[in-house]
């Protein structure tokens, strides 16, 4: 799941763009836009080796954490079924744009595609960010050296323990806004989609954070100065951890 999870929303947006013989432009632009999306992940999953082998560090916790038979239940229907379903339903907005082809590409549209392209910036600043620090982090603990911080609290970080969580997010809402902008209705059934995904991140950021904390104490003081998701200036009187 971890390796198709890049790659399947794009399939799936396209196929819409496809069904409409890329004469739409809204749908176009959606497909466009994931198909970004998908490329800046795929690249920031393939670098840390989860193409070769590696896989991500919560996974041997988690599996520790439970009997064989638990987490089997839980690999079938939550990691399977369950994030099928899920990356199914953030692609649904293609499906609401498709339905609606007569409605014309407007500067809503193009407002949401600008956002858009601001939250794909952010995110792969912030992953590019955590990439520097955890590389320099390797190479000084190869030579012996003993890092100052032993995790990130600057750029992007000072602001929000997570800001790439905060801006995947976001894209998938704003993805939701385009097809609702086809439909001229806010609401849409296709919410669902980013619903589940914000709730999975922030199932996520406790468990991952359970794990920080566990091998640095340090981390409780930084979750007392900054925000955990959704970037804020850090507490008054607590900026210098972040400094």
């Amino acid at each position: 799941m971890d390796r198709m999870w890049s790659i399947t929303p794009v399939i799936y947006v396209g196929e819409f763009a496809r069904a409409a013989h890329f004469h739409n432009t809204r749908l176009n632009v959606m497909a466009l836009i994931v198909l970004a999306w998908g490329a800046r992940l795929t690249f920031n999953f393939a670098r840390k080796g989860g193409y070769s082998g590696a896989e991500d560090y919560r996974w041997p916790v988690l599996r520790a954490a439970m009997k064989n038979w638990q987490f089997q239940l839980f690999n079938i229907f939550f990691i399977v079924l369950y994030q099928n379903f899920l990356l199914v339903s953030i692609s649904l907005p293609a499906l609401t744009a498709y339905r609606h082809q007569g409605t014309p590409f407007d500067a809503w549209d193009l407002l949401l595609l600008v956002i858009f392209v601001l939250f794909l910036s952010g995110e792969t600043i912030a992953d590019q960010q955590q990439w520097n620090f955890q590389e320099g982090k390797k190479k000084l603990i190869a030579t012996g050296g003993v890092p100052a911080k032993r995790f990130l609290t600057t750029g992007l970080f000072k602001f929000s323990r997570h800001p790439n969580y905060f801006f995947e997010i976001s894209q998938w809402w704003v993805l939701y806004l385009i097809g609702c902008n086809s439909v001229g209705l806010l609401f849409q059934r296709t919410i669902v989609g980013p619903v589940l995904l914000t709730i999975l991140f922030i199932g996520s950021t406790g468990f991952t954070e359970k794990i920080s904390l566990a091998k640095y104490p340090e981390y409780a003081d930084y979750q007392k100065s900054t925000s955990a998701i959704i970037p804020w200036i850090a507490k008054r009187g607590l900026r210098k951890l972040t400094a």
